[in-house]
């Protein structure tokens, strides 16, 4: 990764020579923060199989990749949208300048509905990295067919209607609460079955466990394009893997995840920046590009304090949607 050591250039601008030049060298070096990473380690508060998952490995895949990580280890911590992962994270990693945990709209949801004690603005913002659009899904072996079946039901009988997502408060919860305002349903009146992590929603959704499942695109293009799957609707402006939007079904709708990372608490200015530009390199590698193509997601990068705000103006609008559907007070 690039390094940035003004003091360095400084002391052969004087003229220092000799012995004098290599003291003053290594006085340099030793007061110099270490930034290189030889083990990245990236917190994931989910279990594995899920969005959260993809991206933290996808990320860590690509800052191997571009050279700004020797190595990367994983660590998932599912449980209450992230917020215990990301409770863990504060307290154990505190100080650490290669650590870094995924988060998103779902954690920011989390923290609004669970009242967490410890939020974000207990950790480093770092950057935000992608956009997924949800997708709305029926068990290939449902006697739904179509958003319009899905409707039906929800509007005669709400109860009726078991979404299967991720945790409460979460953006597939808002989805499903969203969607049933926008019908004329009270969304108070939702039946939704939140899970620790994409692969335990996932098993639901194939079992039939669940009538339909909220997930963003990528954790089930998988089933769907392997016909276990039938995919109702996605929430974006315009298809996505050719699956209908809401909208041209006439449900004004459209939301979409975004996931991101923060670093850990009590890391210096130096050592944030140094993390920042290790993301973004990683960003800009291949690797992080087929990412993007293979997984549907769209590049959303926002660094630094700007990124912060962006959090901050999310909490605000996610808590007043939940408060709105009696998930949040």
């Amino acid at each position: 990764m690039r390094h940035s050591f003004p003091r360095f250039s400084a002391v052969f601008r004087q003229g220092c020579t000799g012995a004098a030049a290599a003291v003053t060298l290594v006085a340099a070096f030793a007061s110099a923060p270490a930034f290189a990473l030889d083990t990245a380690k990236i917190v994931i508060g989910a279990n594995p199989g899920g969005g959260w998952d993809q991206a933290g490995r996808a990320l860590g895949a690509a800052m191997v990749s571009a050279g700004v990580a020797k190595s990367v280890s994983y660590d998932n911590r599912g449980g209450a949208g992230g917020t215990i992962g990301l409770t863990q994270f504060v307290n154990t990693d505190k100080g650490n300048p290669n650590a870094l945990m995924v988060t998103g709209a779902v954690m920011v949801g989390a923290i609004e509905a669970n009242k967490s004690p410890v939020t974000l603005k207990n950790a480093t913002p770092v950057a935000r990295l992608l956009s997924d659009a949800l997708v709305i899904t029926v068990p290939a072996s449902s006697p739904i067919k179509s958003m319009q079946q899905l409707v039906a039901q929800l509007k005669a009988n709400p109860g009726s209607v078991s979404w299967g997502g991720g945790s409460k408060g979460g953006i597939d919860h808002v989805l499903a609460g969203l969607l049933a305002k926008e019908v004329g349903v009270d969304p108070r009146k939702i039946n939704y079955v939140p899970f620790q992590g994409g692969g335990e929603a996932s098993a639901s959704i194939l079992g039939g466990h669940v009538t339909a499942g909220i997930a963003g695109v990528s954790e089930f293009l998988p089933f769907i394009r392997s016909g276990k799957m039938r995919a109702l609707a996605v929430t974006a402006k315009d298809r996505v893997a050719d699956i209908p939007t809401l909208r041209e079904q006439n449900i004004n709708v459209e939301l979409y995840n975004w996931r991101g990372v923060y670093g850990a608490p009590g890391i210096n200015a130096a050592q944030r920046q140094a993390l920042t530009e290790a993301v973004v390199k990683a960003t800009e590698s291949p690797s992080w590009k087929s990412a993007l193509t293979k997984n549907d997601w769209t590049p959303f990068l926002l660094t630094g304090d700007e990124f912060g705000k962006f959090v901050d103006a999310e909490s605000a609008r996610l808590g007043a949607i939940l408060r709105e559907l009696g998930v949040a007070k």
